[in-house]
């Protein structure tokens, strides 16, 4: 099962494994990590899902279709490397996917 690091704003570290087939975002919700929040449960209608991809993730991930692209803009403190986590789908290639958290969500 692939691992994934969720990295909280003041540094703490989630190291979690998430079937393949869910979203970073399930992962999160599953293992009660602190940060995400998902208010539309994964339907990519907020951005309270938000998190930065580690550099070297970046062009790993499928990339950012328009509705995703529609909805960072109110991320909070968009960089360009967000993405909202419901949109990104585990596979085993994204094991040791690293995803930092904002201060807060939107």
């Amino acid at each position: 099962m692939p691992k994934i690091t969720y990295i909280e704003h003041d540094g703490t570290e989630h190291v979690v494994e998430v079937e393949s087939g869910l979203t970073a975002m399930e992962g999160a919700r599953d293992n009660d990590v602190p940060g995400i929040d998902a208010d539309c449960g994964g339907a990519c209608a907020c951005s309270t899902c938000h998190a930065y991809v580690d550099p070297a993730w970046v062009e790993k991930l499928p990339a950012i279709d328009p509705m995703e692209e529609d909805m960072l803009d109110f991320a909070f403190e968009k960089k360009e490397n967000s993405r909202l986590t419901c949109q990104i789908k585990i596979t085993d290639a994204l094991d040791g996917l690293v995803l930092r958290l904002p201060s807060r969500q939107v």
